[in-house]
């Protein structure tokens, strides 16, 4: 599976576990179908595993807006973005922020592409 198809199946997995009372495991296996990959593994339970600390920093990176109020798909991206910005050192600044506006390209529309970059621009590059 390419990061690209992983970070896909993330959205779904984690848009999942956002609308149902599925475990992690349940939703994985909803999604995949089958045997999972490694760094998909590793989005979807590392995103889920520090959800809490992902929101407190996007709290402080939306402006007029509440984590709770975003529509779904904006929030899901900006969750699995903030967790790669903020656990995966190894991607690129740059790829988490234009993969970021490509998921949204797939799952919602050039709005929510536009919106999710304006607010991972506000994290710094390392």
């Amino acid at each position: 599976m390419k990061r690209r198809e992983a970070r896909e199946k993330t959205i779904q997995t984690l848009f999942q576990l956002d609308t149902t009372e599925m475990s992690v495991d349940e939703a994985i296996t909803y999604i995949t179908e089958g045997p999972s990959d490694s760094f998909y593994e590793k989005l979807v339970r590392g995103t889920v595993e520090n959800k809490a600390e992902i929101d407190n920093v996007l709290v402080e990176k939306l402006e007029n807006w509440s984590l709770e109020r975003l529509p779904k798909i904006e929030r899901t991206v900006l969750r699995l973005a903030t967790y790669e910005l903020l656990f995966n050192p190894d991607v690129p600044h740059r790829v988490v922020l234009n993969e970021a506006v490509e998921l949204c390209k797939t799952f919602g529309d050039e709005k929510s592409g536009r919106f999710v970059n304006g607010v991972l621009s506000k994290f710094e590059e390392k």
